[in-house]
């Protein structure tokens, strides 16, 4: 069972849901337009950059709107981090994924079934197991939003094969409007993901990536720990991240820094689940001021206080690093953004796509 929203009125104004959900009384730049294109039942391409507000783009008008709206989610942590968020703020949000016990996804399907929830999150993958999709034709939705869009992109990263899927959702829900939603796509990734999810005539707004709020810093790589332990002396207290290119960077830092005092933790993909999960709950509940971690740490991360986010070597791309440092100042205060490089880092890169590419 399924709608088009540009045929119905919303069930609440944006102005009122968005002041008693979230306690705001403006707009960001673009959230307004992005919020219309939803009321009126456009697809849409959102590009906005970290700390813009994409989330409330669709998660205003989804509780606006009469029925459930579905989001597409990447990342367990990312899903978890913004139903929790949803949730305190008194919106009917749950998540679907494997974290979940039997008893705990039983429990949101019966809210499905009961019409009592307004956003769910999945995955991609689950998306589309165990005839799910069946389930949600049975259900009146509103909108279906795709979180993190770029990884939809050959050229994006995170790529997941089912994300290539989510295309068919077009014929599947006809009438029904799709809107991506990422802080990083260039104009040809921007087609590439109105290609793959078969968008019609959306509408594309970009977003200003400027934010005077941050300080960048690069400098050679000549004594990391000396330069890494310069900033945090800066900012002793504060909040940050600290990116390395490889696991082994990751421990390896992490284990000198702990010893110089420092409370840090480590994050990369070769962790148990459990220790990864705790150690970046640990850094959202402020009980570790520094994460040490690969690029697999900090998509979606709702953390305002992050002061610094340090780069120990160059990053995979321009548009990688646009997204990771904008993680910092999200609260809008001053932040600063390190990046330290070496030559060398060149050929660790290429390493690493070459062995990626071998695998895939």
């Amino acid at each position: 069972m399924t709608f088009n929203p540009a045929m119905m009125k919303p069930a609440l104004h944006l102005d009122h849901v968005l002041k008693k959900y979230w306690g705001y009384t403006a707009y960001r730049p673009l959230q307004k337009e992005a919020m219309d294109c939803v009321l009126a039942g456009r697809d849409s391409i959102v590009v906005l950059p970290t700390g813009g507000g994409k989330s409330l783009c669709f998660q205003v008008p989804a509780v606006a709107l009469p029925g459930l709206a579905v989001v597409v989610s990447p990342l367990i942590s990312l899903m978890k981090d913004q139903v929790d968020s949803l949730q305190q703020c008194g919106v009917a949000a749950e998540r679907i994924d494997s974290s979940q016990t039997s008893a705990e996804r039983y429990s949101v399907y019966r809210r499905m079934r009961e019409d009592k929830l307004k956003i769910l999150y999945l995955s991609p993958e689950r998306l589309f197991l165990d005839n799910f999709v069946e389930l949600l034709k049975s259900r009146t939705v509103s909108l279906i939003a795709v979180d993190e869009a770029h990884c939809i992109s050959q050229w994006g990263h995170d790529f997941r094969p089912e994300y290539r899927k989510l295309g068919s959702l077009k014929k599947t829900f006809p009438g029904i409007a799709m809107h991506a939603y990422t802080a990083t796509a260039t104009e040809r990734v921007r087609q590439d993901i109105a290609k793959q999810l078969c968008l019609e005539d959306p509408e594309v707004l970009v977003g200003s990536f400027d934010r005077p709020n941050l300080l960048y810093r690069v400098e050679r790589r000549t004594n990391l720990l000396r330069q890494v332990r310069g900033v945090l002396e800066r900012r002793r207290g504060d909040s940050g991240i600290i990116y390395c290119i490889r696991r082994l960077d990751v421990d390896d830092l992490c284990d000198k820094l702990s010893r110089e005092g420092y409370r840090v933790l480590p994050y990369h993909a070769g962790m148990p689940d459990e220790e990864r999960k705790n150690n970046q709950d640990a850094f959202i509940q402020d009980k570790v001021d520094t994460i040490v971690a690969t690029i697999a740490f900090g998509m979606g991360i709702d953390k305002s206080n992050v002061r610094y986010v340090i780069h120990s070597g160059m990053p995979k791309s321009l548009e990688n690093y646009q997204q990771e440092s904008g993680r910092a100042g999200r609260d809008g205060l001053e932040a600063e953004c390190c990046l330290f490089y070496d030559e060398d880092d060149y050929e660790i890169w290429q390493w690493i796509l070459k062995e990626t590419s071998s695998a895939a």
